[in-house]
């Protein structure tokens, strides 16, 4: 199963609401989501501060930066592995 590492950290509303994004990709979707908090590392700040939430996918290290639509996730997912795993769409 895929795993999409979740650049965030607390107290962030657009990091919330790409949460919401991807819990509903999830639904139909198999994949992980890895949240890492940003807070707790300088390097992390350092390239993410100004630019979450940003996904990135663990096997390819591909990222996906905010803003993005559910459309996106899914166009996102499908790039590397267009498997019906990731082609379905609710």
């Amino acid at each position: 199963m895929r795993t999409l590492a979740f650049y965030t950290t607390a107290g962030c509303h657009l990091c919330e609401q790409a949460f919401v994004l991807l819990t509903e990709v999830q639904q139909s979707q198999p994949f992980l989501i890895d949240a890492i908090d940003i807070a707790d590392s300088d390097q992390l700040i350092e390239r993410y501060g100004v630019r979450i939430p940003v996904v990135r996918l663990e096997a390819s290290e591909r990222e996906l930066g905010w803003p993005f639509s559910i459309d996106d996730l899914f166009d996102f997912l499908n790039a590397d592995d267009p498997s019906p795993d990731f082609t379905a769409r609710p």
